[in-house]
């Protein structure tokens, strides 16, 4: 597609960003469409954020999306915060509507519709999440209003217990268990901390916690070594390529107000991960 001066620009705020797949699905989407968009990276230095900010409107960016360290880093410097990514406390998309910057956040509602995608009920079901960092605040906000029971455990106890409070805070009900193996009365186990990125990793669980039917799903956008080993023990397994897709879906969505070419954002991604 031509860039000319009448193309609106989305970006994406990180440091780094040059691994980012954010450009290739975006770009294929608004390609496929005939939009009037482009969407590149900018690194940004965590002392410069909010020069980057400003910069936003200077230069009448259609939008950005934030992602490590800045989405929480981010917020002071919006004019306005939904509620959703307030009580999530971090942002991942931000939309510039005449020069007023409203924070979203897309993690949670993208990875309920990735288990959608893929037939996996969550409604009346026990679910335990391992890690309570972002990602984990994101989706436990979206799980705890269809699950039976949810349960959150961190090595830190105490980043576990805020997410309680945080999570009671706003009508929700929310379980920290004593240790892992609570896994054996679990529907689903959800890995949420960064464990899997790297092949050296440890397993975030016993592998001899888990069993047939357990649903094991991971929020890292590969096949992890959680995975590989839950799929030998007969588990359905997910990753967190859905996730990945998805948020970027409701992210231009909300850019466009338009809703993209998901099997074209998918292709895209696939491509990039090679």
């Amino acid at each position: 597609m031509e860039i000319s001066g009448k193309t609106r620009v989305v970006a994406l705020l990180g440091w780094p960003v040059g691994h980012s797949l954010s450009p290739r699905m975006h770009n294929a989407a608004f390609e496929r469409m005939g939009l009037d968009y482009c969407y590149v990276t900018f690194p940004v230095r965590p002392e410069l954020l909010g020069d980057a900010v400003k910069a936003v409107r200077a230069l009448d960016l259609a939008g950005v999306n934030v992602t490590v360290p800045h989405k929480e880093n981010v917020m002071p410097y919006l004019d306005r915060v939904d509620e959703e990514a307030s009580f999530i406390g971090a942002v991942n998309t931000v939309v510039n509507k005449n020069g007023k910057l409203t924070g979203f956040n897309t993690d949670g509602r993208g990875f309920m519709r990735s288990l959608e995608e893929k037939a996996i009920e969550v409604k009346g079901k026990n679910i335990l999440i391992i890690g309570t960092g972002g990602a984990a605040r994101a989706i436990s906000y979206y799980l705890c209003q269809e699950a039976s029971k949810v349960f959150l455990f961190d090595i830190d106890t105490g980043k576990a217990e805020k997410l309680v409070r945080d999570l009671l805070s706003v009508g929700m009900t929310v379980y920290v268990p004593q240790s892992l193996d609570i896994a054996k009365g679990m529907d689903i186990i959800i890995n949420a901390t960064p464990l899997g990125l790297k092949e050296s990793d440890s397993l975030p669980i016993d592998i001899n916690l888990i069993y047939p039917p357990l649903i094991v799903v991971d929020l890292i956008y590969k096949e992890t070594p959680l995975l590989r080993e839950a799929k030998k023990k007969g588990c359905k397994t997910l990753n967190g390529m859905g996730m990945l897709l998805w948020q970027g879906v409701f992210a231009f969505e909300l850019w466009t107000g338009e809703m993209p070419p998901v099997d074209v954002m998918q292709k895209a991604l696939l491509e990039g991960l090679g």
